[in-house]
């Protein structure tokens, strides 16, 4: 019975491993770093494996370990991977201390407000202050100019009128990869969001790497129904990823952050 209790939760974390990861990332602004506190939670958890039943949902369980490593680490930003992330870190300091994460767990990782406040280990009603909180700094905080790669002629009307809610521009949105090579290279984005499978088979990730290879760091954001092809422990990953189907929130969110984390010397306040 032990044997077969400690296979579950070994498949349990198996599977929740990627979006954690994903989250880590997001969070230390440092995929190095992310990964490193992934690997404490791990150690953590086999060290005492009664933490993933500390709460109903063991997902919860595995986020709020994180949670209490990463307070008591004093929640440190990580050296930065590249230009980027070094935006990132700078405009870190500007947010209300415990909303980023509060964000992030609600809109991108899905969680409810009862859930945040349990892995963060805050009152429901603080988690929803925290949440709205960083809603309003980050939507303030920046405005630029969107290119959308995503083939489904509906999705991508949706997320244009999303973006273009939250005042950005959406300068233009490609199907393929040569459209939207051909596109950023007629106008250069302070933004892109990209799906990873296009209309002619071709391949959202490498349209990308050739956006990026000609202009250098733009922040990305990859809305995709197969988010495991992307989060595979390999380096590159994305620090923005959203799941298909999405929800506005959650497209909200990662521009916002986008924008403000990442922001790059073409943005406009």
């Amino acid at each position: 019975m032990l044997a077969q209790e400690a296979v579950d939760q070994s498949a349990t974390v198996a599977r929740h491993l990627p979006y954690l990861r994903r989250y880590a990332r997001a969070l230390t602004g440092n995929q190095t770093s992310g990964d490193q506190y992934a690997v404490a939670v791990l150690e953590t958890i086999i060290t005492d494996p009664a933490m993933l039943r500390a709460h109903a949902n063991p997902k919860v369980a595995l986020f709020s370990v994180f949670h209490s490593i990463w307070s008591t680490s004093g929640a440190p930003v990580a050296e930065a991977d590249d230009m980027i992330s070094g935006a990132a870190q700078a405009h870190m300091a500007g947010l209300t201390l415990n909303s980023r994460e509060a964000l992030l767990l609600n809109t991108v990782e899905g969680f409810d407000h009862d859930e945040v406040a349990a892995i963060m280990g805050v009152e429901v009603d603080e988690a929803k202050h925290l949440i709205d909180v960083a809603v309003q700094e980050m939507e303030r905080s920046v405005r630029g100019s969107v290119l959308v790669i995503e083939d489904e002629a509906i999705i991508a009307m949706d997320i244009a009128a999303i973006v273009e809610g939250m005042g950005h521009r959406v300068t233009a949105n490609a199907r393929t990869h040569a459209e939207a090579v051909d596109m950023a290279a007629a106008e250069q984005p302070d933004l892109i969001l990209a799906d990873i499978q296009l209309a002619d088979n071709s391949s959202g990730v490498d349209a990308v790497n050739d956006i990026l290879a000609q202009f250098g760091a733009i922040p990305v954001i990859f809305i995709t129904a197969f988010p495991e092809r992307l989060l595979t422990g390999e380096r590159p990953e994305p620090a923005f990823l959203i799941n298909k189907p999405y929800t506005e929130e959650q497209v909200r969110s990662a521009v916002s952050q986008a924008m403000f984390f990442s922001s790059t010397e073409t943005l406009k306040a």
